[in-house]
């Protein structure tokens, strides 16, 4: 790779309601909790939870034993949940009179961008 890594361009953003289409929690929904866009991965609230086994460390006030948390997904395995239709969808672009360029539901129209 260059000195610079690629950026993908991911269309769902922080706060989002995506359904997970596929892997070993295909089918639930939740919120995106974070997005990267240099791994083109997603995390989703309550999707894909792995086990973490930490060690206890006084110090920062750790206790130790296994701890589950969400993992990463990657970003072309969620679709975004529309708010209006209550189905997930794809997402589409369109500018408004202004001149402002916003995300759509590909189903219903209705802009998805607060």
């Amino acid at each position: 790779m260059s000195a610079q890594a690629a950026k993908f361009k991911i269309q769902i953003r922080k706060g989002d309601q995506v359904k997970v289409m596929a892997g070993k929690s295909a089918g639930k929904t939740g919120r995106v909790l974070s997005v990267n866009p240099l791994k083109n991965t997603v995390i989703v609230e309550h999707a894909h939870i792995i086990k973490r086994h930490t060690r206890p460390n006084p110090n920062k006030n750790v206790k130790g034993g296994i701890v589950e948390k969400e993992g990463p997904i990657n970003a072309s395995n969620v679709m975004i949940v529309c708010s209006s239709c209550g189905k997930h969808t794809r997402i589409g672009h369109t500018v408004l009179a202004d001149g402002k360029k916003v995300r759509s539901c590909r189903r219903c129209g209705t802009t998805l961008d607060k």
